[in-house]
Formats: C-alpha cells, sequence, structure tokens
C-alpha cells in the first residue's frame, strides 16, 4: 500500500487527527530522543529533563535547555510541516496533537494544535508561574517577581500533561474517522494510549517500525521520512501549493 491509499483516506475522512512525535522534526534538523543518534543515547533525562532535576540539579537542568533553545534558532519548518498547514486549510485535517515542543507546526502555518508535552519556546517561574521572556532564561535571570526558578513550558518527567491539550486530543481521537500517526516511537505513555482510543482508521508514518509500534493495528504503515510520504500524499490529493 502506497502513498495513494493514504490520500484516498483522507479524502474519505470527514474527521482526521495528525499525533506527531520527534521524527517529525528530525529534518529541520532536530535530533529525535530514541534512536540510535537520539539525545537520550548520550543523556539520561532524569539528570536534565526531570521535576528531580529542577529542584535538585538546576545549572544542568537549565543548561540542557538553553542550549536547545539556542539550537531552534537555526531550525525552520521542513516542506512536511509545510503540507500539513495546508491540508487543514483545505479542511483535511482537524487537528493536530503533537509531542513536539519546537512549535514548528505553528510556524509553518498550522492553526489547530495541541501541544502535548507543551513548547520550549515560552519562559514561566517554577514557583510564582509568572511569564517571562526566552532571552530572561538564556542569561541565567531568576523571578523577577518571586526570585524562583525560571523553566521552559515543557512538561518534565514527573509531570502531567497539560489538561487542555489532552482533553481536546482524546475528544479528536474519539470522534476522527483517520488517525495519522507521525514519527512517534509510541513508547512514552500517555501519549501512546491515543491511537487505540480511536474507533476510526489508524495510519503509521515512521522511517522505521518500531518494537513498540508493531503492537498497535495499523490499517497502513508506510516507511519513510515525514516530508517524503507527505510529499507523495499531497501530490496525489492534487497540490494547491508547491513546496
Amino acid at each position: 500500500m502506497t502513498a495513494e491509499t493514504l490520500a484516498h483516506l483522507m479524502e474519505e475522512s470527514n474527521r482526521t487527527v495528525l499525533l506527531t512525535g520527534a521524527g517529525m522534526s528530525t529534518e529541520s534538523g532536530i535530533p529525535d530522543f530514541r534512536s540510535s543518534t537520539g539525545l537520550w543515547q548520550n543523556i539520561d533525562p532524569r539528570i536534565v529533563a526531570s521535576t528531580e532535576s529542577l529542584q535538585k540539579n538546576y545549572e544542568h537542568f537549565r543548561e540542557f535547555y538553553q542550549m536547545r533553545i539556542t539550537a531552534l534558532d537555526n531550525c525552520k519548518p521542513h516542506k512536511g510541516h509545510l503540507i500539513l498547514a495546508d491540508f487543514e486549510k483545505r479542511g483535511l485535517v482537524s487537528l493536530i496533537a503533537t509531542q513536539n515542543v519546537d512549535q514548528l507546526h505553528q510556524q509553518a502555518g498550522s492553526k489547530n494544535v495541541a501541544e502535548l508535552h507543551g513548547n520550549i519556546v515560552s519562559i514561566r517561574c517554577q514557583k510564582c508561574g509568572k511569564p517571562h521572556g526566552k532571552e530572561q532564561f538564556l542569561n541565567n535571570s531568576i523571578c523577577t517577581y518571586c526570585s524562583g526558578k525560571l523553566r521552559p513550558n515543557v512538561v518534565l518527567f514527573g509531570e502531567t500533561l497539560p489538561t487542555e491539550a489532552w482533553d481536546r486530543t482524546l475528544h479528536e481521537i474519539h470522534e476522527a474517522d483517520l488517525v495519522i500517526v507521525i514519527g512517534t516511537s509510541l513508547e512514552v505513555y500517555p501519549v501512546n494510549q491515543l491511537p487505540s482510543m480511536s474507533r476510526g482508521k489508524l495510519v503509521y508514518i515512521n522511517r522505521e517500525q518500531t518494537s513498540t509500534s508493531a503492537h498497535y493495528s495499523f490499517d497502513l504503515v508506510l516507511e519513510g521520512t515525514a516530508g517524503e510520504i507527505l510529499t507523495d500524499v499531497h501530490r496525489k490529493l492534487g497540490d494547491l501549493k508547491k513546496f
């Protein structure tokens, strides 16, 4: 089965939801987490990306997220992001629920995005919750209101997912005729439970089928990069724009 099959499924669907993970952003130069070259191969997430590290090892926590924020300055949405935004404008996509914190979907023009793991672009105080500018975090500042520690609005290990984003995604998943999973290993709870909550068709797009994803009953599996496969699907549906 090919991209043509997916194009047909999208044409037949009244409500299509996408679930995207780190593999959606690798073509923009952002490393994933769990592949052989992913971030977690050389860095223990418990040391740099957990509530414990925020409280007890703040210097390492801050340096890790400063590095990730600075790296984003050189990353732009790739053609796959732009195609998804075009699909939304054409009424082919109802919601993008993403585990990614880079906001590349929004930069590409997507409006209906649920950030299941928050985002790394906005900053808040851990103690009082007041918002701060990105530069304050990069400059090692403390909260100007209560002198608390500054942090990105990402979901850390040990924290729950944002209620609004989760509830919105659940509603859309339950109502979906088609759920397309792109670039995620489906290893992270509770997001990995979402595909099984849908009564619609399930499609999986990834560079390779992981051992975890193999446990799901996908109706269609397409191996390749998000940009390549979405370009093919876009062509089958008739490009209104060239990317």
